[in-house]
């Protein structure tokens, strides 16, 4: 039997936690190491914070010192914010440390479109170092870009792109239905939307991904964000939402090429959303459309992040992306 991949845990907030009690459910993988910065969490044993039922003798540390002295990891999974400026320097002193990293950072899934400078960095890095990093998750990284792509494999051609994701919120965490406006006013979301505290991150990098994968020289993504309104009392995490108040928004990306919309990504996450699921349509000579149905957004990121560990390890140095992989399987379960 092969030794286990030690895994370092960075951040451990809701998928954080998804992602350690996946971790300790596969025989292959054993965790090492954890750090977060909720001082709630520091000095708890790892088994505590992710509510297992045993103990794992991994204390939580708050930042990167002590783990990078004990046992050293094969892998970090890190797991702390969406927005790549805000953690870049986070991922700089692991690929620094060449340590392999796959985050779930929406943003770093595809920044070099809109992040070149960042990506540049982090993958200069990453090569110096002799190791790959990967950003993805469920959406952005797979659903919403890597399927279109890998699906546009049986097409003779391409001419657009329209991918939809409806997502019930429901049946979701409550920091995803505060993060879409949950229960606030229309005038409320549009101050907050204003201020960039509301919505999806990621559309526009699944989008610059798409276009990469297809090999479109994308001029620009633009974006539309409007909030979707109860048009009677609904049950959600947060409370109770009244009728007239943001149950959801209704996001939408749109991927110019050669000055004409081909690549149209459309999101949306309200409470009892109908129809949920997923809906590719290519368009061509020979249109292809899929649906897929059954995608829990929290669950499939956490896998996604764990199942990806194998190829990130045999992946070519630098910052890689989900294009840049072969097909993932779920294994070692």
């Amino acid at each position: 039997m092969s030794e286990a991949i030690r895994v370092l845990h960075y951040g451990l907030g809701p998928i954080g936690v998804r992602i350690a009690q996946l971790v300790a459910a596969r025989h292959n993988l054993v965790s090492v190491g954890a750090v977060d910065i909720d001082p709630a969490k520091a000095g708890k044993d790892l088994g505590t914070v992710a509510e297992l039922e045993r103990t794992l003798g991994v204390l939580v540390q708050p930042d990167l010192s002590e783990p990078l002295k004990a046992q050293r990891p094969d892998v970090v999974l890190h797991a702390t914010g969406s927005h790549l400026p805000t953690v870049s320097q986070q991922l700089l002193a692991l690929t620094d440390a060449g340590l392999p990293v796959i985050s779930t950072c929406e943003e770093l899934s595809y920044p070099w479109f809109h992040d070149p400078d960042e990506a540049r960095r982090i993958d200069e890095s990453a090569k110096r170092s002799g190791i790959a990093i990967l950003g993805t998750g469920i959406n952005p990284g797979f659903m919403m870009d890597a399927i279109p792509v890998i699906l546009s494999g049986v097409c003779p051609a391409v001419t657009s792109v329209r991918v939809r994701r409806v997502v019930d919120l429901s049946v979701r965490r409550v920091q995803l239905q505060q993060k879409v406006g949950v229960s606030l006013s229309p005038a409320e979301f549009a101050a907050k939307k204003e201020q960039g505290r509301l919505g999806h991150v990621g559309l526009p990098q699944s989008a610059a991904m798409i276009a990469a994968g297809l090999g479109w020289q994308l001029e620009r993504v633009t974006e539309t964000l409007e909030p979707l309104v109860a048009p009677y009392s609904l049950d959600s995490a947060l409370g109770t939402v009244a009728a007239g108040r943001v149950q959801g928004l209704h996001q939408i990306a749109h991927g110019w090429v050669a000055g004409q919309e081909r690549i149209t990504l459309e999101l949306e996450m309200a409470l009892e959303a109908l129809d949920a699921g997923d809906f590719v349509e290519l368009e061509g000579p020979e249109p292809v459309s899929s649906i897929i149905r059954g995608v829990q957004g929290d669950v499939a990121t956490a896998a996604i992040i764990v199942n990806a560990i194998p190829q990130v390890l045999a992946a070519a140095p630098g910052l890689r992306t989900m294009l840049d992989l072969p097909p993932l399987r779920s294994v070692g379960s």
